[in-house]
C-alpha cells in the first residue's frame, strides 16, 4: 500500500505540477485548493502526510496547521512557504509542523523531506506500540475491590508529578506500581532508574547516586554519570528504601529538597529535575519510632502514599494471574499454553501465599514447564501448596472415622489441622497464629505438646 499524500495550495499549478511529481514517484495523491476543503479531506481520507501551503484564502496554512493537529497529532505535516522568514518557520515547528519548504520546490528536497516526515511517523507508530506493550506488560492484573481502588488512585496520581511512597509485603509487585506510575505520567517517553537502597554500599553511594569525575578516587579511571543524573527529566524510583542507612539518608536527603548535587571530585553543581517514587516493605512509622529512618525523608517522600495488597487479600484475583502467568511462560518458552483445573485452581485460591505475587508466579512457571500433560491437575501442585500431597496427610480423614473416642478424633484433626496450616505459612508460627485465631503463646504450645 503506498502512502497517501494530500497537497493543500491554493494554486492551481503547484497542484498539477506537484501532484503529478509525487505520483510518478509512488505516492497517491489527493489535492485541496483551501484549509476548509483540507480538513474535510482529512476526515474521510485518513492521508499520511500533508503539504500545506501557507498562503491561501479563507482560513491561513497555520490555522489549518492548528486544525490538523487539534484532531489528528500524528498525521505529519509539511508547510510550504512562498514568503519563508524564521519567524513563520519557528511558529509551524512549535505548532507540529515536520519541516517548512520554500517556493520555488525542488522536487529532491520535497521528496527527501516527505521521506523523512514517513520515517518519523514509522517510528511514532513503533513507539506507540512499544509503549502500549509495554503498558499491558506492567499492568495490575485483578479484579478484586481492593485492586481496582489501587488502579483508581494510580490513574488520579499517575499523571500528576507528585512525589510517591510505596508500601506492601515482599513480592506485591511495589516496582511493578512504580513502573506503572512512570508509564502514565507526562514522564513516560524520559528514564525509570531503579536504585535498589539495599545493595548500594555506603563506601559507594554517592558515587552511585551523584557520579563521579575521572580521578576522584583510585578507582575513578573514567568520569561517571550518577543515577540522578541519568534520570534528568524522568522516574528515579528507591527500591526498599527502608533498608536504607541512616547516612545514606542523610547524604540524599538535601539532594532530594534541592534537586542540586555535584559529582564527587567535581565542583560543577548540576540539576536534575526528577520525580521520586520509594517504595518499602516495612513500616516506615515503626522504623522512626526505632531511630532507624529519618522522619524528615519519609514526610518527604510521602507525598502520596499507596499501598500494595497482600495477595492473600485478593484470593478472587488469582484465577486470572495464573491465566496472565501461563500466558507468559507458553510466550516465553515457546510452548502451547497449558490449562489448569478447577480443582487444581481451587488449591492455589486457597493457599496463603506469604511470598505474594512473585511466590505465585515462580509456582506457575515451574508448573508450565515441569508438568507433564497440558492440563495441571491437582496431583501436579507440590507441598506446601498442596498439603495432601506426599505427607501422609491424605489418611487423615479415613483415619479418623476409625477412632472411635471423641477426644481422641479431636486430638488427631486437630493435629493434622495445625500441621497443614504451618505448612500454608512455611512454619512460620506468628503468621499461622493470625490465620488460624489463636495468640502466637497457645500455638506454640500446642506445637510443643505435640513434639
Amino acid at each position: 500500500m503506498f502512502p497517501s499524500i494530500l497537497i493543500v495550495d491554493d494554486e492551481p499549478s503547484i497542484l498539477q505540477s506537484l501532484g503529478g511529481l509525487l505520483s510518478d514517484e509512488g505516492f497517491e495523491v489527493i489535492t485541496a485548493t483551501n484549509g476548509y476543503e483540507a480538513l474535510k479531506l482529512i476526515v474521510t481520507e485518513f492521508p499520511d502526510l500533508v503539504l500545506l501551503d501557507i498562503w491561501m484564502p479563507g482560513i491561513d496554512g497555520i490555522e489549518t496547521l492548528k486544525e490538523i493537529k487539534k484532531d489528528n497529532p500524528f498525521i505529519q505535516v509539511i508547510i510550504i512557504s512562498g514568503h519563508g522568514t524564521i519567524e513563520t518557520a519557528v511558529k509551524a515547528t512549535k505548532l507540529g509542523a515536520f519541516d517548512v519548504i520554500e517556493k520555488p520546490l525542488s522536487i529532491d528536497k520535497v521528496i527527501v523531506a516527505i521521506n523523512n516526515a514517513l520515517n518519523f511517523r514509522r517510528l511514532e507508530e513503533e513507539n506507540r506500540y512499544l509503549r502500549k506493550k509495554t503498558l499491558e506488560k506492567h499492568a495490575i492484573n485483578g479484579n478484586s475491590q481492593s485492586t481496582l481502588e489501587l488502579k483508581k488512585q494510580l490513574a488520579v496520581a499517575a499523571p500528576t508529578d507528585a512525589w510517591i511512597l510505596i508500601t506492601g509485603e515482599n513480592g506485591t509487585g511495589k516496582e511493578l506500581v512504580a513502573r506503572t506510575i512512570h508509564n502514565l505520567s507526562s514522564r513516560a517517553d524520559q528514564p525509570f532508574i531503579d536504585v535498589s537502597c539495599a545493595a548500594i554500599s555506603e563506601e559507594s553511594i554517592e558515587s552511585e547516586l551523584f557520579g563521579h569525575e575521572k580521578g576522584a578516587f583510585t578507582k575513578a579511571t573514567t568520569k561517571k554519570r550518577g543515577k540522578f543524573e541519568l534520570a534528568n527529566n524522568g522516574t528515579i524510583f528507591f527500591d526498599e528504601i527502608g533498608d536504607m542507612s541512616l547516612m545514606t539518608q542523610s547524604k540524599i536527603l538535601r539532594v532530594l529538597q534541592e534537586q542540586k548535587f555535584q559529582r564527587v571530585g567535581g565542583g560543577r553543581t548540576l540539576s536534575a529535575n526528577v520525580r521520586v517514587i520509594a517504595a518499602s516493605n516495612k513500616d516506615l512509622e515503626k522504623e522512626i519510632e526505632k531511630g532507624r529512618f529519618r522522619e524528615d525523608l519519609y514526610y518527604r517522600l510521602n507525598v502520596i502514599p499507596i499501598k500494595v495488597p497482600k495477595l492473600r487479600d485478593r484470593h478472587e484475583d488469582i484465577p486470572l494471574l495464573v491465566t496472565t502467568f501461563l500466558e507468559e511462560s507458553a510466550v516465553q518458552n515457546r510452548n502451547k499454553r497449558k490449562e489448569i483445573t478447577q480443582k487444581a485452581l481451587d488449591l492455589l485460591c486457597n493457599y496463603a501465599w506469604p511470598g505474594n505475587v512473585r511466590e505465585l508466579k515462580n509456582l506457575v512457571e515451574r508448573l508450565a514447564i515441569m508438568a507433564g500433560k497440558n492440563v495441571i491437575d491437582v496431583a501436579d501442585i507440590p507441598v506446601p501448596y498442596n498439603p495432601g500431597v506426599g505427607d501422609g496427610m491424605e489418611s487423615v480423614e479415613s483415619e479418623l472415622f476409625l477412632i472411635d473416642n471423641f477426644k481422641d478424633a479431636v486430638e488427631v484433626f486437630e493435629k493434622a489441622f495445625i500441621k497443614r496450616k504451618l505448612l500454608q505459612y512455611n512454619n512460620n508460627i506468628t503468621k499461622t497464629a493470625e490465620a488460624i485465631g489463636v495468640k502466637r503463646g497457645y500455638l506454640s504450645g500446642k506445637l510443643k505438646k505435640m513434639n
